[in-house]
């Protein structure tokens, strides 16, 4: 591996230490990027925007493993590095641009479902690819949706990526 290897890597938090985790390695020179979006919500009776992390208790950064590692696993706020063994993995700047590209003034922009309930939909990819489905409820977090699943012999309740289905 050489010194002027740099690739975005995920990072996993510290419960709800996203925030904290990611300040704290942009002020040792690390570049991050924690998607987040914007989501109505009523607190105390009262309807607020509040601010969430795309990925709860995950956010991204780019450095170079073999100068950075310890800096970056050791920071105030870091649980760990996503690693798959004892390596951690590579982020792929296609992904991260791909979430990039979704943003607007700093927040990811999530489409509203257009789905309705008792819709008949097809599941495009995953483990379920191919099947058909029923549209019962997009869920809370607008990423995904309750599927009731028909299949010859029993049916049963999904949920997947809302981006997995299409209308059938």
């Amino acid at each position: 591996m050489g010194d002027s290897e740099v690739y975005w890597y995920a990072v996993h938090t510290k419960p709800n230490r996203e925030n904290f985790a990611e300040l704290n390695l942009q002020r040792l020179g690390i570049e991050t990027f924690c998607p987040r979006f914007q989501q109505e919500r009523i607190i105390r009776r009262n309807r607020k925007t509040v601010t969430r992390p795309l990925f709860p208790g995950y956010f991204f950064a780019r450095f170079n493993l073999s100068q950075h590692y310890r800096m970056v696993a050791f920071a105030h706020g870091v649980k760990s590095l996503v690693a798959f063994g004892s390596f951690p993995v590579k982020v792929e700047e296609e992904i991260i641009g791909s979430i990039k590209i979704r943003c607007k003034d700093g927040y990811v922009i999530i489409k509203n479902s257009s789905f309705v309930e008792g819709q008949v939909v097809r599941i495009q990819q995953g483990p379920l690819q191919g099947f058909e489905a029923v549209f019962q409820q997009e869920l809370p977090d607008h990423q995904r949706a309750m599927l009731l699943l028909r299949t010859i012999s029993f049916h049963a309740r999904v949920t997947v990526d809302l981006g997995h289905v299409v209308g059938s």
